[in-house]
């Protein structure tokens, strides 16, 4: 059983799909693809048991092979390779030859058989929507980074995925700051409510891509399916209950200004070098037509910078974590962006004027 294909033509989707595989696993296989090929198509998959990508790529060259080879070995070997280079892989019983010009690789095999492939929940019928690739991106993109990391509470490592009449509503928290994101769908759906691990919404933002082109969602009991060009996405989805994002979104916020985002951005990177390393913590100090940014450490050194802004509110002196802060101001793509108060105990919202679905909720703290 071999192949020939061009070594552009594999490296992309090769990278693509290597992103999941873990290095160090308790099963072997597990740290190899599965690389599937038949006529003019090559399928590659991997699977860290948690979530599955597929990539179909187009081969005209042909011939047929069915094996699992280790992701990392093979890409690192695509990678040196040089452009444009015609790879010859043949296998023979428990190996693969890899060969390409002058240089030739001898790499251990385990049986396709083996691979513990994903396949689609079976059983209830499967709610489907679609949305465009790069809409989906952008969703992804403005909540991700206030998902938790590492947090117990497991459901807050991952995005609540909720799709309401005709809006998807994406949210993001790590129980300090929320970000929310909305955008219309094409029809009314039922309501859904579902939470995607952290990794799955990671690789989604790395393989989806700025076009127009559509992205079917696929919904099941426990999984949901991505489907968009030559790929395959399967995942499984956090199991529990999300909070209820509505009541930490405030309304009627009064103390409002608009700031030009690198401007303020700066400012607050200038004062963060001299905040607690532990805490982070960073005064908003507001005034008519004034900001001052204040921060300080244990060695008593302070920081301060003031912007003139448009400012006709009640004096406040709130305290924020501003690496909260830095992280909004960093991942929204708007020239201008809106901060919004209430008092000096409630939470900042940070909105854009251009996208009035974007929010972006922190809560204070005691400095």
């Amino acid at each position: 059983m071999n192949i020939k294909i061009n070594r552009d033509t594999l490296l992309k989707p090769l990278s693509a799909v290597s992103g999941i595989v873990e290095r160090r696993h308790t099963l072997p296989i597990l740290s190899n693809l599965l690389m599937e090929a038949k006529q003019d198509r090559i399928v590659l998959t991997a699977t860290d048991l948690e979530m599955q990508i597929s990539l179909s790529i187009n081969n005209e060259a042909g011939g047929e092979l069915s094996t699992t080879i280790s992701a990392k070995k093979l890409l690192d070997i695509c990678r040196a390779l040089p452009e444009n280079a015609e790879i010859n892989m043949a296998t023979t019983d428990s190996r693969i030859q890899v060969k390409a010009g002058k240089s030739r690789f001898n790499l251990q095999t385990l049986p396709a058989s083996d691979y513990p492939v994903m396949t689609k929940a079976a059983g209830a019928e499967p709610s489907q929507i679609t949305i465009g690739q790069g809409v989906l991106k952008r969703l992804l993109k403005q909540v991700e980074f206030a998902m938790a990391q590492q947090d117990i509470r497991y459901y807050l490592n991952g995005l609540l995925f909720e799709i309401n009449a005709n809006r998807l509503n994406v949210v993001g928290t790590d129980g300090h700051r929320l970000s929310f994101t909305s955008a219309e769908l094409s029809q009314n759906y039922e309501k859904q409510e579902l939470i995607l691990p952290r990794k799955t919404v990671i690789e989604l933002i790395k393989l989806l891509d700025d076009s127009d082109e559509e992205v079917t969602v696929e919904i099941v009991p426990g999984q949901v399916n991505f489907s968009f060009g030559d790929i395959r996405l399967i995942t499984k989805v956090i199991d529990g209950k999300f909070p209820d994002y509505n009541r930490v979104i405030p309304v009627g916020h009064k103390n409002t200004f608009t700031i030009d985002r690198m401007t303020v951005l700066l400012s607050m990177q200038r004062a963060s070098i001299l905040s607690n390393e532990k805490y982070r913590g960073i005064r908003l100090v507001l005034s008519n037509n004034s900001l001052r940014l204040i921060s300080t450490n244990s060695e008593q050194e302070e920081a301060e910078e003031e912007l003139e802004i448009n400012y006709a509110g009640d004096a406040l002196d709130i305290g924020f974590n501003v690496t909260y802060m830095i992280d909004v101001l960093n991942n929204v793509s708007s020239d201008q962006i809106v901060f919004s108060f209430a008092d000096a105990n409630s939470s900042c919202l940070v909105t854009v004027p251009e996208d009035e679905n974007y929010k972006y909720v922190v809560m204070p703290m005691r400095i």
